[in-house]
């Protein structure tokens, strides 16, 4: 098979929802804005381009009618380009790329692209309409668990305390606001947002346009003390914790993906490789033990050890399945992700704790954050694994171009 190589990997801020900055930017005007961006990024020619891979949780109301092809048109591609929302929850965005990977792959195009998006302000987790079906739910209510009582679950059962667990989100906190404090996250575009103010005196409602060009859920005086003292909020005698769990987040994220011919024709130097994909199921109750089984999964295809792998991306859904997964996979020593260390490999920017989760967002945006950092230290081999709700890891492999 041939190569596919990542030419073009951004995103946009991610920002709280409900209370952040783009709170009341639509979906299709997010994902829209990260494709031109992506595109615009290496001249690239919209019209090479077969087809558009997008990744979203819940694609329905806003996130609906096909997204992921509205996007594309919205975005001024001609409508000789093609678009498809693919679901596969928290890994959907990730699902994009490697599904658009092996379109290249098979010789089937030579140009795609994928991305991902997710606006929980507007459509909220679970969607607006959710119907589990009675009888399966009935004899399996496991596969509708809540995913914090998956968290807790994994906590309980595989020993993570919670002192382990607050001491892992405060260095998420730590890695985010040293990285944005240095300018670090260069695959960040700033993005067109938009907010409704009520005039008071009038009556009316005024849309103010700004740009927002940072993650705004990064808070810098986070202490350990402060997690602490927080509430468990899925189980009374539990240790999972609003501060110890990812936020939920508005975002979009968007690359292009090419052959070898294709880079060639265009005269480009690509990014990355992407060498495998891997999926997995596991028990739907503890379903953040997901990398815990994709990543051993993925490496021995590869014929990799973890100690081959220079830079980690392991989605911090919840500090307690990170922390497990970690562990599991030979990484989880608090030197490879606590913010003072040299040696750390994992979520070197932060993590989801502090970086927020916008779901099917979640999968690209961390692609563009690794290869980002992989560029930037020169790291041959990154990985990026998720967990994903109903019970299943992901699991990528990156390799670094010349």
């Amino acid at each position: 098979m041939r190569d596919a190589y990542i030419v073009s990997a951004v995103r946009t801020p991610g920002c709280r929802r409900n209370k952040g900055a783009l709170a009341q930017t639509r979906p299709e005007d997010l994902i829209c804005h990260i494709v031109k961006a992506a595109a615009d990024k290496i001249n690239l020619d919209k019209s090479s381009v077969d087809d558009f891979m997008l990744g979203c949780s819940f694609p329905e109301a806003e996130q609906g009618i096909n997204i992921g092809r509205i996007a594309i048109q919205m975005a001024g591609f001609p409508d000789s380009v093609s678009g498809a929302t693919i679901n596969r929850f928290c890994s959907s965005g990730l699902e994009s790329i490697a599904q658009s990977s092996m379109r290249v792959m098979a010789g089937w195009s030579e140009v795609t692209m994928a991305g991902g998006v997710e606006s929980m302000s507007i459509v909220p987790m679970g969607g607006g309409l959710p119907r589990p079906n009675p009888e399966f739910a009935a004899a399996y209510p496991e596969g509708y668990i809540s995913m914090g009582m998956t968290a807790e679950n994994v906590a309980t059962r595989y020993g993570v305390s919670r002192e382990d667990q607050d001491d892992f989100a405060y260095h998420s906190h730590m890695k985010a606001a040293e990285a944005q404090k240095n300018g670090l996250f260069t695959e960040v575009v700033p993005t067109p947002a938009v907010r409704y103010i009520v005039n008071d005196k009038e009556g009316t409602v005024i849309k103010e346009e700004f740009i927002q060009e940072f993650d705004d859920g990064v808070r810098p005086t986070t202490t350990v003390e402060g997690l602490a003292k927080l509430r468990p909020v899925f189980s009374a005698m539990g240790s999972v914790t609003a501060g110890n769990s990812s936020q939920t987040t508005d975002g979009a994220a968007a690359c292009v993906i090419m052959s070898g011919d294709a880079v060639k024709k265009y005269g480009l130097k690509p990014l990355a490789k992407l060498k495998l994909y891997t999926t997995v199921g596991c028990k739907s109750d503890e379903m953040g033990v997901g990398p815990a089984v994709a990543v051993p999964k993925l490496l021995a295809k590869a014929g990799l050890k973890a100690s081959d792998i220079g830079l980690w991306e392991l989605n911090e859904a919840f500090a307690s399945q990170c922390l497990y997964s970690a562990r599991v996979i030979g990484v989880g020593d608090k030197k490879y992700w606590a913010s003072d260390s040299p040696d750390k490999i994992i979520n070197i920017h932060g993590g989801a704790i502090a970086l927020g989760h916008p779901l099917g967002c979640t999968g690209s945006k961390l692609a563009a954050t690794l290869i980002a950092n992989m560029q930037r230290l020169g790291v041959k081999y990154g990985v990026e694994s998720m967990c994903i709700g109903g019970g299943m890891g992901a699991a990528a492999l990156f390799e670094l171009c010349d």
